[in-house]
């Protein structure tokens, strides 16, 4: 057996501990810090109902089942050496007439790129299109553009949101910030509102691209649109989901789509996500995520493309996903919306979908600050939440996300007697 080697790992002792600046100043995620936390409570015995992390417990959401054999299939195939930088063929062609059947975008099979998850699509759009110094203009809350912008040097411009809005933006507030703008990032259903874009205000938005995009002369590089959509298909019937090149099909050269089937299908571990776009936006985003080698597994792409091989089969695969969903969504709205009409200083808007639903609770008074809320949730009621400033919002609020993929129906109706509790002890 070998010694064992005395070890000097520490910091060396220069500036920036010796790493360049980017990852010296790279801020990690408050909301996983916040689930740790959560989860350091949870061993301890206390009953918590976990509303943090954007994920789906199998214990809650299972993947379709018809996913789970493609996948099993496909490893007994030995479907598992390297698949093409953009994605293996079948899946690209079957991502293609999913979004001609169901959006009514007739995209080419070249302007389908996949990538292991949504992650990768959103890093290498903003990879592609931006220089370092280029603007980035994007509404707030919204989720990981200011470290995306840290990432590739550019300048970001918050958009400030309300929720009269539904915390989403409108043409009047980002018309001012797109002059110059080389991208304007938006999300529909939100993370993490929950809520999504009406007709008219996507319209809107997608008119004032253009009208920019026309303004520029043949010097000026254009505004590009990145359109996240991860979460449409768990949208609610009350809040049906629009695309802006549906609407402004002018705007669609300039516009590149986030999706995959991490959400609708409560698949985040499988890692398949996909861009939608022009054709030559596409090819540079697959020599980027081969170069990193961001490319989703190959039993997974196989198992994807035969889930998708029947457009019209999709459907069945997702409605238990998002009736499950949204049947938590009301649960919590429900629960909260009664402690608001008893007087406790809660409220709530109402669900359009996605997993997450916006809540405040007004108590900056009582405890000062978000995280004094948050605080006073978890450790007196169990109710473990995200608060807004986790998402780039400018100022502590009371507002937060509540995320539903973790939990049951019974877990929600649970705490809402603990909430009522907590309150009365405030007085």
């Amino acid at each position: 057996m070998a010694a064992t080697l005395a070890l000097d790992l520490s910091a060396p002792d220069v500036a920036q501990e010796g790493v360049g600046s980017l990852a010296f100043h790279l801020v990690g995620s408050e909301i996983l810090r916040i689930a740790g936390e959560v989860r350091a409570l949870r061993d301890s015995g206390a009953p918590i109902c976990d509303l943090t992390v954007g994920d789906f417990s199998p214990q809650q959401f299972r993947i379709p089942q018809a996913l789970e054999d493609a996948v099993c299939r496909a490893l007994a195939a030995g479907e598992t050496n390297y698949p093409p930088s953009d994605g293996i063929p079948a899946l690209r062609r079957a991502v293609a007439a999913f979004y001609e059947q169901r959006l009514g975008l007739p995209y080419p099979i070249d302007g389908i790129g996949i990538a292991s998850g949504a992650r990768p699509v959103l890093w290498s759009s903003y990879q592609v299109v931006i220089e370092p110094g280029d603007k980035v203009v994007f509404p707030i809350p919204s989720w990981n553009n200011n470290h995306y912008c840290h990432l590739t040097g550019a300048e970001g411009v918050a958009v400030p949101t309300t929720p009269e809005s539904g915390f989403l933006p409108t043409a009047a507030d980002l018309e001012p910030h797109l002059k110059g703008a080389r991208l304007l990032v938006l999300n529909s259903p939100l993370n993490p509102a929950g809520t999504g874009f009406h007709r008219e205000a996507l319209g809107e938005i997608a008119e004032r691209v253009v009208a920019e995009n026309r303004r520029r002369g043949a010097s000026e590089r254009p505004l590009f649109l990145l359109f996240d959509q991860i979460y449409w298909l768990l949208a609610a019937a009350s809040a049906p989901h629009f695309t802006p090149v549906d609407l402004v099909p002018e705007i669609g050269r300039y516009t590149i789509f986030v999706d995959g089937i991490s959400k609708a299908f409560a698949a985040t571990g499988l890692r398949v996500g996909w861009a939608v776009g022009p054709p030559y936006l596409m090819s540079r985003m697959r020599d980027l995520i081969g170069h990193i080698g961001a490319w989703a597994p190959r039993p997974e792409q196989v198992a994807t493309a035969e889930m998708f091989a029947d457009p019209s089969a999709v459907e069945p695969l997702v409605e238990p996903i998002r009736s499950g969903a949204l049947a938590r969504l009301e649960a919590l709205y429900a629960g909260l919306s009664a402690l608001g009409r008893q007087g406790y200083p809660v409220a709530a808007l109402p669900p359009a979908g996605a997993i997450y639903l916006s809540a405040k609770f007004d108590l900056l008074d009582r405890f000062g600050s978000d995280t004094g809320i948050r605080r006073f949730l978890l450790e007196k009621a169990g109710l473990a939440a995200v608060p807004f400033r986790a998402f780039g919002y400018p100022h502590d609020s009371g507002w937060f996300r509540l995320s539903i993929g973790a939990v049951s129906c019974r877990a929600i109706e649970e705490a809402m007697p603990r909430l009522s509790a907590a309150f009365a002890e405030l007085g």
